[in-house]
């Protein structure tokens, strides 16, 4: 890889990651207006500072589908989101044995699922 194409690459990485921090904070900023202000799964309180402590699930895991009403949206608490997002793969886990376990891909959503497809089309 040449100079000029890895910092076509880091222009395209940074790019891509702005466009997805916008797309959360929009979003965010919409189900705090929404939602009252208390974790769906532990129903913690959050206020003040500790109000960054409250996320946004998407409960098809599609962070592109953003329907205005909330309806695919689930405001958790930093912990419970995380909990949320590793649930299945616990579950999986104690279902299999050791020796039944295989690589699998993440279903999750990947903000950088289409930088291949961006870096052809930019040479």
């Amino acid at each position: 890889m040449t100079n000029a194409d890895a910092e076509q690459r880091d222009h395209i990485i940074a790019e891509m990651r702005k466009e997805e921090q916008e797309r959360q904070a929009g979003y965010r900023e919409q189900a705090l207006k929404l939602f009252p202000h208390v974790c769906g799964r532990c129903a913690r309180e959050f206020e003040g500072k500790k109000l960054r402590e409250l996320t946004v699930h998407h409960r098809d895991h599609n962070h592109d589908n953003n329907p205005p009403d909330g309806s695919n949206w689930e405001v958790l608490c930093i912990y419970c989101h995380d909990h949320e997002h590793t649930r299945g793969v616990q579950e999986q886990r104690s279902e299999e044995g050791p020796s039944d376990r295989q690589d699998r891909p993440s279903l999750a959503h990947s903000p950088f699922a289409a930088l291949e497809d961006r870096l052809k089309r930019s040479k």
